[in-house]
């Protein structure tokens, strides 16, 4: 039989556009749904991190309830209920039901979202482990209404579809989310459980309250630490050294601005209009041209002109740390650890994008020994669970001399009851992929992380130090102990002095002196 070989008609017959969320359903790996397990912490997650970002804005101390109901054959019925704001009704079956729809895409402002996939791509997920629609019930304010939806996703479009939507007065909070949905998914505890995201998401969002009720039965509570939101993170606008020159030539034909110079002075961050209009003069540009008038060769010229310029850093009022009194607090808390140290590093660039590093190390007290010591990653307060050997965090971490500051190690990495936190936070953080579980390693992420690590692990080094002394102290006094009766019982036949009193006065004697001993070693 031969082979019919198609002709360039017959093939061009059969292209044709697909939508983003086509693409996603064939391809759902990429958004974090590559295995069950993964998938019912996937779909926590995002709901979760939207609900806590809706809580921040609003200005709300959130309190967040998480259901996760065993329906049998690795099907689940998953409920997060918050007391954010709410969502306007016409607001409800985009946000829910069209992939890429969202506000933090183009903020430049730290938040754990940033690309209006997440909660959509969970209702995508459920559409396709179970068919059935995502329910969502929202209030903005006592004096309104519930609304409630039932929710599918049209693929072929990108577009909800409302199944069900009703009015009604019920007993319902004043305001608030709630969302319902059943997927596939598997159960299990361990490093990668939705129980351990939990308790991180707690730990990263001390300002929050989470309840969980777990499959199994088990209710666990995590209560606020700290009564206070965090610092309210402002929107800035671009660097000019972190925009390429595609998305540059894009802006300045899009630009509101009525010349070049004022499209650089007001679409950029950190160029006055005098330093616009020289930006313009050295790239042979004239500066009250119309931004969109401009040749691709000029646009070009202009933007190489301002890659190599010494412009100011970003300014960092976008960046919202956790802080390092809030971070020991958490981590004292919840561990009980024996000693607890962090440290949180003045803002830096990467790309243009400012972003922090914080560090906070525990020893002790409830961690268990004999095991590798308890890496946690977070990235704009959003635990990261999966890819743990990838990424800036990871590199940074093997780069660290453990040795040399008295602290445990196999493999490069810390060994023993420790807890190292380390947490990124940015107006964009670099994730290796869609499903943002590592971050990338831009040298200098790892570069902050490593000087983060080594400004905290000086504090625990004084501490090992200072537990050794404090040992070695207890066991040369046992020594000594152990020898003051003999030596009472002798002195007594020499002195006539009763056995009781020269002991009492021996033990005096040798303590002041092994104490003296302690410091003139530690000064």
């Amino acid at each position: 039989m031969m082979t019919e070989f198609k002709t360039a008609e017959q093939m061009a017959g059969e292209q044709k556009q697909i939508s983003i969320a086509e693409f996603f359903e064939k391809n759902r790996h990429l958004l974090g749904f590559d295995n069950p397990a993964k998938s019912l912490l996937t779909v926590i997650k995002e709901g979760v991190d939207n609900s806590l970002d809706a809580c921040e804005e609003a200005g709300i101390l959130p309190d967040i309830t998480v259901k996760v109901k065993d329906l049998g054959e690795d099907r689940f019925k998953v409920i997060i209920q918050d007391n954010g704001p709410g969502i306007l009704k016409k607001q409800v079956p985009n946000i829910f039901g069209k992939l890429l729809y969202g506000s933090k895409f183009y903020k430049m402002q730290q938040s754990r979202g940033q690309q209006g996939i997440g909660i959509s791509a969970a209702v995508l997920y459920s559409q396709l482990t179970t068919g059935k629609p995502t329910l969502v019930r929202s209030r903005t304010n006592p004096n309104n209404k519930v609304h409630e939806f039932h929710i599918r996703l049209d693929t072929v479009k990108n577009e909800p579809q409302i199944i069900k939507d009703v009015e009604y007065e019920k007993n319902f909070p004043d305001h608030g989310v709630y969302i319902e949905m059943e997927i596939e998914g598997k159960y299990r505890k361990g490093k990668q459980s939705v129980d351990e995201y939990i308790k991180q998401t707690a730990l990263a969002n001390p300002f929050s309250k989470l309840v969980y009720h777990a499959p199994d039965g088990n209710k666990l509570s995590y209560s606020r630490i700290v009564n206070k939101l965090p610092r309210r993170a402002k929107s800035i606008l671009p660097h000019p050294h972190g925009v390429e020159l595609g998305v540059f030539e894009r802006m300045s034909k899009l630009t509101k601005a009525r010349s070049i110079a004022a499209f650089l002075s007001k679409d950029f961050s950190r160029i006055s209009f005098p330093a616009a209009k020289k930006y313009c003069k050295l790239a042979k540009v004239v500066p009250n041209t119309k931004s969109d008038s401009l040749t691709h060769q000029e646009v070009e010229r202009l933007w190489r002109i301002i890659q190599q310029a010494k412009i100011m850093k970003p300014p960092t009022d976008c960046l919202s740390p956790i802080g390092e009194a809030t971070l020991e607090k958490a981590i004292e808390k919840d561990l009980n650890t024996e000693f607890v140290a962090a440290i949180t590093r003045p803002p830096a660039v990467y790309r243009g994008n400012p972003f922090g590093i914080e560090v906070c190390i525990g020893y002790g007290g409830g961690l268990a020994p004999g095991n590798t010591a308890e890496i946690v990653r977070i990235a704009n307060r959003v635990p990261l669970l999966y890819e743990q050997s990838a990424g800036a965090i990871n590199k940074a971490m093997k780069k660290i001399a453990w040795a040399h500051y008295k602290v445990e190690h196999k493999n490069k990495m810390p060994y023993g009851p420790m807890i190292v936190l380390v947490h990124m936070y940015s107006t964009w953080i670099p994730y290796t992929s869609e499903s943002k579980e590592a971050i990338d390693a831009y040298p200098e992420i790892q570069k902050e992380i490593r000087l983060a690590l080594q400004d905290c692990l000086r504090k625990v080094s004084r501490f090992m130090s200072s537990k050794r002394r404090r040992m070695l102290e207890k066991k040369r006094q046992s020594i000594f102990d152990k020898y003051i009766p003999e030596l009472a019982y002798t002195l007594e036949k020499l002195t006539g002095e009763k056995k009781e009193t020269l002991e009492v006065n021996l033990k005096k004697i040798i303590h002041k002196e092994l104490k003296k001993d302690e410091k003139d070693e530690s000064s």
